[in-house]
């Protein structure tokens, strides 16, 4: 049974359900209630609504009680970009793990075991796969969330991820269509561009989308990125051509269009965040993606009079806003009707993340190497984090090295002088460098210079991708930065 809305006009209600916003807390505020009642089919959470798994529970038990088909969403890649655990690191490996082992059935498991933990809560869609191909090696904000730079790799296990997740009842929302992985520039800041050819947009960059569609995704996440081969002026999440034209009539994609953070600088800081709303919605977007930083009554409301006030002055076809409210109440029957067969006990695989991460553990020794036997110094560096992925997550080997190897010491380090820093710091002391991409940053490479150049025997863990040439006594891959890669990559230091 749904919640009545009787009271409430259909040009109301209508936007207010393509709407997904955030809100602040963790509990359910009395405002997204009221808005429950009047319309609102969606909501989304982020890492600052979770405290703990029986929380989370809590909380989207009092939502559902003012509406019981309603769309929990959040934004759980597993690996780097956690919100479930946000607080410790995730349970289970990202992409670019699962495409370094490139095993498809376990793929799907981690899949299907992450999405009986977030239906356990409550949680019902996922704003994950990314399918982007990883084509350009300095993405500032894809990288580990690609399962890979190939592009048959990265369509087999996204079609494979959507079929774990989506076993459990839990919708999965492909993205950043068309493709995010060829870009230098992070759309939380800007708007990249994508300059390619049509071949290689239609072979690369679109097969992933393919794959996913054809496994059934129910939802695809449009990307804040121009792509002048498809349209020359507007980016993919306001582009007719694009959400319409390509994904709708060209892949016969019929499932829900969402759009990603609409607060981000490459819609907010470019069309403002009102008329970027409407725009998305009259070039075919059905759910508004918004509540990553705007999480207030008031950004709700100023979102819902602007749609209705653009179809009462003719800007937005009342018809486009009504498909759009009917697909995410569409989704929302979906989820709610979905038959979840009973998980038995023997059925459940808690430990398969774990398991995943050290299959993806790569390990060279470039020379004779001296076992880690005894305590060591961990000097991480440290880059600045992307905002999908944040700063409030925990990583590297520290702690659990120190549970290894007790009488173990760690520091964080960035900048030019990093390197020199962590020397003295050491004081003599066996270094591990824990490093996060070296590809990318200068002052980083510096730094494994200066240490190496002082001790040979220095192990370097690289936990971002693994683009530079492995160098260390030992060099361990990660191929990610989630809590059980970091316990691998332990492992994988003491084993030698």
């Amino acid at each position: 049974m749904t919640t009545s809305t009787t009271g409430t006009d259909t040009l109301t209600r209508d936007a207010l359900a393509v709407l997904q916003p955030g809100f602040a807390g963790t509990t359910a505020p009395d405002w997204v209630r009221r808005r429950l009642s009047e319309g609102l089919a969606s909501v989304a959470l982020f890492g600052r609504n979770v405290a703990t798994a029986e929380q989370v529970t809590a909380l989207t038990a009092q939502l559902r009680a003012e509406r019981d088909d309603l769309l929990v969403a959040i934004d759980e890649e597993s690996g780097d970009v956690t919100r479930l655990e946000v607080r410790t690191g995730s349970s289970f490996p990202g992409n670019h793990a699962l495409g370094a082992v490139d095993d498809t059935a376990l793929t799907r498991g981690v899949a299907r075991e992450l999405g009986r933990r977030l239906a356990e809560c409550g949680v019902n869609f996922d704003w994950a796969p990314s399918a982007d191909v990883n084509a350009n090696p300095d993405n500032p904000v894809i990288g580990v969330r690609s399962f890979g730079g190939d592009t048959d790799l990265v369509a087999r296990h996204t079609a494979a991820w959507v079929e774990g997740l989506q076993s459990t009842g839990v919708a999965a929302c492909t993205k950043h269509f068309p493709g995010h992985g060829d870009t230098s520039v992070d759309s939380h800041h800007a708007v990249p561009h994508i300059d390619l050819d049509a071949t290689t947009l239609h072979e690369r960059e679109l097969q992933p989308f393919r794959a996913a569609i054809a496994a059934g995704t129910r939802a695809v996440m449009s990307a804040h990125i121009r792509v002048p081969v498809l349209d020359p002026d507007r980016p993919a999440t306001l582009s007719r051509r694009i959400l319409t034209d390509l994904l709708r009539g060209e892949l016969g994609y019929q499932g829900l269009i969402v759009t990603d953070g609409m607060e981000m600088r490459a819609i907010s800081g470019t069309y403002g965040l009102e008329h970027g709303v409407v725009l998305a919605i009259a070039a075919g977007a059905d759910a508004i993606c918004v509540g990553g930083g705007l999480c207030d009554e008031d950004t709700v409301q100023g979102l819902k009079d602007t749609l209705v006030a653009a179809v009462r002055s003719g800007e937005l076809a009342e018809e486009r806003l009504a498909d759009a409210a009917a697909r995410v109440r569409a989704l929302a029957d979906w989820t709610a009707g979905a038959r979840r067969s009973p998980v038995a006990a023997g059925d459940r695989e808690p430990d398969i993340g774990l398991t995943a991460a050290r299959r993806a553990v790569t390990v060279t020794r470039t020379g004779p190497a001296v076992p880690v036997t005894g305590p060591v110094y961990v000097a991480t560096f440290h880059p600045a984090a992307n905002i999908a992925v944040g700063d409030e997550t925990p990583w590297g080997v520290g702690a659990e090295l120190e549970r290894l190897l007790p009488g173990t010491t760690t520091g964080s380090f960035t900048g030019p002088d990093a390197g020199a820093r962590a020397r003295e710091a050491a004081a003599g002391r066996r270094v591990v460098a824990v490093v996060r991409d070296e590809h990318r940053h200068a002052w980083m490479r510096t730094a494994l210079d200066t240490l190496l150049a002082a001790g040979p025997d220095t192990v370097v863990v690289e936990m971002g991708v693994p683009q530079s040439a492995p160098r260390g006594a030992l060099h361990v891959a990660t191929h990610g930065a989630a809590r059980v890669c970091g316990t691998a990559a332990a492992e994988a230091v003491v084993a030698g």
